[in-house]
């Protein structure tokens, strides 16, 4: 499979999937619709060999333009943003869901071998935990009476909190918000498809991806890019509940790779693999430690004590079937990639909108 059409690849993941892609020898096509939140008025840094054409995934005939010729497909186009998806609820779903819909309608009666579609951990819930004794509990939610009552950690039936443990892929999915429903949607789509049409499909469900890129000023972007430009501007990070939750962050260009090599193995097809670090990760402990590499150690992140709808407590990557499936390994951990994200980030112009984001889900009443 020589040439790849990238769908959303103008975004932060997609411009890194079409370097990857490009670096060994593919030829890239890109359908992007430049939605202004996640590329605003900034110059869009996508490489001259790569073909880009503008439209919206939901326009048939510009999929079908763009998927003339080639040999696979990279799903990457969608809206992504917990928080935002909870009241924005129809736009979320035309874009994900109707968007993944037209795009597999367009691929009938194509020479299309293997489309590889972007899914994401939030499809989970929380993740995998076990009780003190070592009992795995497959399905954990976190009572409301109990998240405003300010006990953050879910806790098992003898009321002491459960030990959180890697996610694998057979950890049944608990959909907590709108947005983890279209992602999950976007996956079984396009897995029932390519079992109905025998097209080579995979599903990647990416953790917490950050990296030099990201949109710093669209504050449903991702956690770490939502810290940088509170701190570029003079702001502590605003992290909802009391900081201790947990996440795998996984750096971008290890996702690229990811990418590339769900094009190229042969036993990824029909697989749904988990994307990660394989590490765990407090959240104010990475604000603490971004705000080191940015040289602001002083600015300590603005702690809420509150929860917001739809948000998890716990969920970090098992990343074995990677390994297994794709010869997958991190190369980049996050503690050592944060220099040069920061450097980044300071020769970046970023306007911090996470008091507005805060603003707009306090005003849905989503946020207690």
């Amino acid at each position: 499979m020589k040439s790849v059409l990238v769908s959303g690849g103008c975004g932060f993941i997609g411009r890194h999937v079409t370097q990857e892609l490009l670096g060994s020898g593919y030829n890239v096509r890109i359908l992007d619709a430049f939605i202004d939140q996640v590329h605003g008025d900034a110059d869009i840094d996508v490489p001259e060999a790569a073909e880009v054409i503008r439209g919206d995934v939901r326009d048939k005939a510009t999929v079908l333009k763009a998927l003339d010729g080639v040999d696979c497909v990279i799903h990457l186009a969608a809206e992504v943003g917990v928080g935002q998806s909870m009241y924005e609820i129809a736009r979320y779903v035309s874009c994900n869901d109707l968007g993944t819909a037209v795009l597999l309608e367009a691929m009938i009666g194509q020479s299309i071998r293997r489309i590889v579609v972007a899914s994401s951990m939030s499809v989970y819930g929380e993740g995998r935990y076990q009780t003190r004794d070592g009992r795995q509990i497959e399905h954990v939610r976190r009572s409301p009476a109990n998240i405003k009552a300010g006990q953050w950690n879910p806790v098992g039936g003898d009321g002491k909190p459960l030990i959180p443990v890697a996610t694998d892929e057979e950890k049944p999915v608990d959909l907590a918000s709108i947005y983890a429903l279209t992602k999950y949607a976007q996956e079984k789509q396009v897995l029932i498809f390519g079992e109905a049409y025998g097209v080579e499909a995979v599903a990647l469900r990416l953790f917490n991806v950050f990296g030099v890129g990201q949109a710093l000023s669209n504050p449903y972007t991702g956690v770490l890019a939502n810290f940088a430009c509170r701190l570029a501007n003079g702001q502590a990070p605003m992290i909802f509940e009391d900081g201790e939750q947990r996440r795998d962050f996984v750096d971008v260009r290890d996702v690229a790779r990811a990418f590339r090599l769900s094009v190229e193995k042969p036993n990824a097809a029909g697989h749904i693999i988990n994307v990660g670090s394989g590490q765990a990760y407090a959240i104010a402990q990475v604000a603490t430690l971004l705000a080191a590499a940015m040289g602001v150690p002083e600015v300590l992140p603005e702690i809420m004590n509150k929860a917001r709808s739809g948000d998890i407590r716990n969920c970090f990557a098992n990343i074995s079937k990677a390994r297994e499936l794709l010869g997958f390994e991190p190369k980049h951990r996050l503690e050592h990639s944060l220099t040069p994200f920061a450097e980044w980030v300071r020769q970046t112009a970023a306007v911090d909108r996470a008091a507005e984001m805060k603003r707009h889900l306090e005003e849905k009443g989503l946020v207690s």
